[in-house]
């Protein structure tokens, strides 16, 4: 009987339209220009070809012939490395590695407080917003460092932060002015092209908040 995996005959990437993390493989996959098809689907009521790839039903949801991938950052490494041009990790182990752990340290830091606020009973969720903000502030002279997020290079570090930052003002979540520079940096990542083709039609619904974010 053939698996669902080898009914695909092109890649396949089964997103949430709303999720970040899946926005996030989505930023990667039109950033490398990859050719793959994009399934929006409900995660509350994953489709029978989901289920059978991924015993959790979770996205995104990854599908390269053989192979199966869900998890948003093992996808975006894998994606990166299959199309290794142009790279979005630095090439040298040392490099890749402290990459790694930003991109650890946003998940564990600022993911983590934005999806307790999304999951959250109370949709006001005044804490873990009160937090994510003071947080994105504090994190002000690191985001003024380097045109992209501690390197010179636009990375995957960025398509990482790309998708939260989108997210704050249809969280409610204003930046103030002493925080000016995560604005500039957030233009940045926005007007790029693959950001602009990764967004699902429901995220830009999101830049009628984006543009206070902008303004």
């Amino acid at each position: 009987m053939a698996t669902a995996a080898s009914r695909k005959s092109v890649m396949t990437l089964f997103c949430s339209p709303t999720c970040a993390y899946s926005h996030r493989a989505r930023f990667v996959l039109h950033e490398k220009g990859i050719a793959a098809d994009v399934e929006y689907v409900d995660p509350q009521q994953p489709p029978e070809d989901l289920l059978e790839l991924n015993p959790y039903g979770s996205t995104p949801t990854m599908v390269d012939r053989d192979l199966v991938l869900y998890d948003s950052r093992i996808i975006m490494e894998y994606l990166d490395e299959r199309f290794p041009h142009p790279p979005l990790h630095p090439m040298d182990p040392v490099s890749r590695a402290r990459a790694r752990m930003l991109v650890h340290r946003i998940e564990q830091d600022w993911y983590s407080l934005l999806d307790e606020i999304e999951k959250s009973a109370d949709k006001k969720a005044t804490r873990p917003k009160k937090m994510l903000r003071e947080s994105l502030i504090a994190a002000t002279p690191v985001f003024a460092a380097k045109p992209f997020f501690l390197s010179e290079e636009f990375s995957l570090v960025d398509c990482t932060l790309g998708p939260l930052l989108w997210r704050l003002p249809s969280l409610g979540i204003d930046l103030p002015k002493q925080a000016e520079v995560i604005k500039n940096y957030a233009v940045r990542l926005f007007e790029r092209d693959g950001f602009q083709a990764s967004l699902s039609d429901q995220e830009r619904e999101f830049g009628v908040g984006a543009e206070l974010l902008t303004a």
